[in-house]
């Protein structure tokens, strides 16, 4: 490694129901696939297909009403089902019905010229699956990052192995990490665990990082090794993303498939599969639940980031970990939320659980307690390995005080960061929710 970091802050959630990376992956085919424009922040959605219109893998579905470059294509060859259209028309999702046939969409990319792959990634979806800090958007073709930052495991509840997904695509992953190094005027980092390293082309700098989550965030990483100050614009994608862009690279092609970890105390059989990007949940989830007697939760992520959605929904990006868990509204329990059981899983020394060291968890979507005013108790401190103070830069956002919000250091955040604050939290506050807020409008105001 040519650096290593050591984050003390954090917190890993032994919640039962992990799969195993090391398995054999089984194929699940789907007939549908949705491509939802809500899971790329700042992408404007402006239709490029209508319904009933035949497309091909890597093709165009929709495209950035700012900048017509930045397009989202189909993962699949199909024909276009249906646009699901919200209040005042909003595209909810661009619905595919797959095809058998394999009819595909080849991008011109000239190796070594960074114009030529900015406009084929740009044109082939992938440039939307990376994220620009500040205002964790899609980044701007018109920037220059200082740097990019490259995360190649996830730390969450339940995630799957990054290395395990990219195993045996060596190839791809150097000629992605060397188109990145063309796109910007600084360093390619690209942050792993000891015990999975990823071997990186001259001039990439390795980073080994020990930690609880959210060291696997790549933003996180990010502060801990070059922090974003005001002005400066930096990149952040996983390993996964780097691999599919190398593929496109050397193919020319975009690879619509997707490695997913089926996780949570609710599956009958967790597992990795692999499937196609916006695969449908029913596919995936088909004959795997296990929820005799009581209401359960399905979530498009992980538990702490997640969307939440039904059987009916789809997969949703970044297209690698479904979660069921109980719902718990249906859980009549003798004291509640204040219950002393042993099986009741909290951060606080107040709960016996506290003390099971190793113990698996099976935790259920309750709030357990009701909201109040924030209570500044110093709970966020001790789970963000950040050099922010995440109370105070909660209250500047909801004051929208902007010259507050900047020298607290909101350019180096994101809503994902803040996720197990928001777990901790004994106001039960929407904090990812009120950071993506004060992002959007930072991003209004000063652009």
């Amino acid at each position: 490694m040519d650096q290593s970091i050591l984050l003390r802050k954090g917190l890993d959630l032994n919640i039962a129901g992990g799969a195993d990376s090391s398995a054999e992956l089984r194929w699940i085919g789907s007939k549908h696939i949705a491509i939802v424009p809500d899971d790329f922040p700042g992408f404007t959605p402006k239709l490029d297909v209508k319904e009933g219109d035949s497309v091909r893998r890597g093709q165009s579905l929709m495209h950035d009403k700012n900048d017509e470059r930045i397009r989202l294509s189909s993962p699949v060859t199909g024909t276009v089902e249906s646009v699901v259209r919200g209040e005042r028309r909003k595209i909810e999702r661009v619905v595919v019905a797959v095809s058998e046939e394999d009819a595909v969409v080849t991008h011109i990319v000239v190796p070594g010229n960074a114009d030529s792959i900015r406009e084929a990634l740009m044109a082939s979806g992938l440039w939307a699956m990376m994220r620009q800090r500040p205002y964790d958007i899609v980044p701007s073709p018109t920037a220059t990052p200082r740097d990019i930052f490259v995360t190649a495991f996830d730390s969450a509840p339940l995630a799957p192995s990054l290395t395990a997904q990219v195993k045996g695509m060596e190839a791809e992953i150097e000629a992605g990490l060397k188109a990145l190094q063309l796109l910007t005027s600084g360093k390619v980092y690209v942050s792993m665990r000891e015990d999975e390293a990823v071997a990186v082309p001259a001039g990439v700098v390795s980073v080994g990082v020990k930690g609880p989550h959210p060291a696997g965030n790549a933003g996180v990483q990010a502060a801990n090794i070059r922090p974003v100050n005001k002005g400066e614009t930096v990149w952040t994608l996983d390993i996964v993303t780097v691999a599919r862009i190398g593929a496109l690279i050397l193919t020319g092609t975009v690879d619509g498939h997707a490695i997913v970890a089926v996780t949570g105390s609710d599956v009958t059989r967790p597992e990795i599969v692999k499937t196609l990007i916006g695969a449908d949940l029913s596919s995936l989830l088909q004959g795997n639940i296990h929820a005799e007697g009581h209401n359960y939760r399905v979530i498009s992520g992980n538990v702490l980031t997640g969307v939440r959605t039904d059987i009916e929904g789809y997969l949703r990006f970044p297209y690698r970990q479904v979660t069921v868990i109980p719902e718990g509204n249906d859980v009549d329990e003798f004291m509640g939320w204040a219950s002393m059981a042993s099986d009741k899983m909290s951060v606080s020394r107040s709960f016996p659980s506290h003390f099971l060291f190793g113990k698996k968890f099976r935790p259920d979507a309750r709030l357990h307690g009701g909201r109040r005013a924030m209570i500044m108790s110093g709970e966020y401190d001790k789970v963000l390995p950040m050099d922010i103070l995440p109370e105070y830069l909660i209250k500047a956002i909801i004051a929208r005080d902007i010259d507050r919000m900047e020298s607290l250091g909101i350019y180096e955040i994101a809503p994902e960061d803040v996720a197990l604050c928001e777990y901790v939290d004994p106001s039960k506050i929407e904090l990812q929710k009120i950071v993506r807020e004060g992002l959007d409008y930072l991003r209004k105001e000063l652009d």
